[in-house]
């Protein structure tokens, strides 16, 4: 599923960019693309980001 639509970074990019070591949306924006444009996935990159650290385990959500 695509997060970013204006770099189409998808779930599994930004998944990755946390299995990586992406702790912050900044991070994931230099890692992947998804957040450096508009913006407006950013909630959902942070979700993501809170997802990770609730089940580390499953880091790949």
């Amino acid at each position: 599923m695509f997060v970013c639509l204006c770099t189409g970074a998808t779930t599994q990019a930004v998944n990755d960019a946390v299995a990586a070591g992406a702790t912050t949306s900044k991070q994931i924006a230099d890692a992947c693309g998804a957040g450096s444009d508009c913006g407006r996935c950013r909630r959902t990159l942070r979700a993501m980001l809170a997802a990770s650290r609730e089940c580390p385990v499953h880091s790949g959500v």
